[in-house]
């Protein structure tokens, strides 16, 4: 039950660090992805880099307590369904019109 609500929190909070990320982009990191006369389409990626990043700092917090064979496959789900639930959301996505 413990791991469930580690489990939970922690996709929360990886879905905020994107939304935040996508809506507030501290890095200015974008790519775009189509470009026509009538439209741009661009790709925000700072929240994603900061989810990977805030990912990979809670699996080395993790792993020194040595605690990710416990909780790491649990922390790697709620990153993975975040990651899902973002994009499906269009997270960082931005449409131009011109």
């Amino acid at each position: 039950m413990k791991k469930a609500l580690v489990a939970t929190l922690q996709f929360l909070l990886f879905l905020l660090v994107f939304v935040v990320g996508s809506f507030v982009p501290p890095f200015h990191m974008e790519r775009v992805l189509l470009a026509t006369p009538g439209m741009t389409r661009i790709f925000i990626a700072d929240g994603f880099v900061l989810m990977i990043a805030l990912f990979l700092l809670i699996l080395l917090v993790q792993f020194l307590r040595k605690r990710i064979i416990l909780y790491g496959p649990w922390t790697a789900a709620a990153f993975i369904l975040a990651t899902a639930v973002g994009f499906w959301m269009q997270l960082g996505f931005k449409t131009v019109s011109r």
